[in-house]
């Protein structure tokens, strides 16, 4: 295999990132809520040997008007839980990561770092999380516990973002921190189980994390062992300076929007200058381009299914990422000369399920295989592993 292969993840929600997905002529809008669905979905991706899944997540329910409700009835509304299709999902699957979103804003860190090193247990080392800030009032009036301005989309992309922002962003690097942190409370060898002697445990092995921050105040240590990886994989979306550093500051993976191969190197650079702003001493992030996919291959046949759903949701689909329309030979010519630009590998969302994830996974990765740039079987163990990430020390551990 060449020195570098791709690293290959879809991201799920719903019936597909279109709004009209669901009305598509294979969709099953009437399995969205069952757990048999998500199985599925997830059963195919592993099927691809795709690196891992994502599941988007949100705390009030989706708008097409930012920050307050809508009154259309022409889309999908509700969600399940991420992380419980996360942990329904893990034990019928063998090999792909699993990630689901986890807002900071309004979620307890402790709460979040035992879920998710619960779903690494149950999982066996295929565990991450993408952690995402809440800022519109729709979701903070879901809780009544502070004030959120909501701001425009200019305010919010500016290089210097709104003190609020920047504080849910600064929130979120807190957040992170003290979940890694409860991750290593527990040292590996923390439990002896010896059944003669009666000791469980080595308490001398079990940490207080003593946090204390503007946001949180959290003694540990955590009620969960730590995870197989240590440290379950964190991840981060980033269109922003803001969200650029606490990508650098504390995530494993940063997902970002290009528009072209010059974009992809521009982004990339601008990743490598926050990490050294931040003097990151942890590997350096991996870089995800994220896409949004109409898959066909016939490129007219694309163009036309999009088209068919643009009418439906009686509007041009817009999004945070790159439209991709087209055959999969195109897509694969579009990932390796992005590849060129040290994109590390990408995260792909099917315009419209199942079919695009389909197309992904059953004519997207073989022509990748062919050209020997992505794994033709899953030989890791872990996620952390498969992404080339070490499993880290405990940093409560003596040396």
């Amino acid at each position: 295999m060449p020195p570098w292969p791709l690293h290959l993840a879809v991201a799920l929600d719903g019936a597909g990132w279109h709004p009209a997905a669901w009305r598509a002529a294979d969709a099953r809008p009437g399995e969205l809520f069952s757990p048999d669905y998500w199985v599925e979905l997830v059963q195919e991706a592993e099927r691809g040997r795709l690196d891992f899944v994502t599941f988007d997540d949100s705390l009030a329910v989706q708008s097409s008007r930012r920050g307050m409700p809508d009154d259309r009835t022409d889309q999908v509304r509700g969600r399940l839980d991420a992380v419980l299709i996360a942990a329904r999902v893990a034990p019928v699957t063998s090999s792909i990561g699993l990630i689901p979103v986890v807002t900071t804003t309004h979620v307890e860190p402790f709460h979040a770092s035992k879920a998710i090193a619960t779903l690494d247990y149950v999982s066996t080392g295929r565990a991450g999380l993408q952690a995402r800030i809440s800022s519109t009032s729709l979701e903070a009036g879901q809780f009544g516990r502070r004030t959120i301005v909501d701001r425009s989309d200019a305010e919010r992309r500016s290089a210097d973002a709104p003190g609020d922002v920047g504080d849910l962003f600064e929130e979120a690097a807190d957040f992170v921190e003290v979940i890694r942190r409860l991750w290593d409370s527990w040292e590996d060898d923390a439990e002896i189980r010896d059944v003669a002697t009666g000791r469980f445990v080595d308490r001398d092995k079990l940490h207080y994390i003593d946090f204390e921050g503007r946001w949180f105040s959290v003694k540990g240590p955590s009620i969960t062992p730590r995870p197989p990886q240590g440290q379950p994989l964190v991840t981060v979306l980033a269109h922003v300076p803001v969200a650029y550093r606490l990508a650098a500051r504390s995530a494993d993976v940063v997902f970002v929007t290009p528009e072209d191969a010059h974009g992809a190197a521009d982004i990339v650079a601008t990743v490598r200058t926050h990490e050294a702003a931040a003097a990151r001493e942890a590997p350096p992030l991996l870089v995800f381009a994220d896409l949004v996919v109409f898959l066909d291959e016939d490129a007219g046949v694309a163009a036309a299914r999009k088209d068919q759903l643009d009418e439906l949701f009686g509007h041009v689909l817009r999004s945070d990422a790159l439209v991709f329309v087209g055959t999969p030979p195109d897509l694969v010519e579009v990932m390796v000369a992005w590849r060129a630009e040290a994109i590390d590998g990408f995260r792909l969302r099917p315009g419209a399920l199942p079919h695009d994830l389909e197309g992904i996974t059953r004519r997207v990765v073989p022509l990748l295989q062919e050209r020997g740039i992505f794994r033709r079987d899953y030989e890791e163990t872990t996620l952390r592993e498969r992404i080339g990430l070490l499993r880290p020390e405990n940093r409560y551990a003596d040396a």
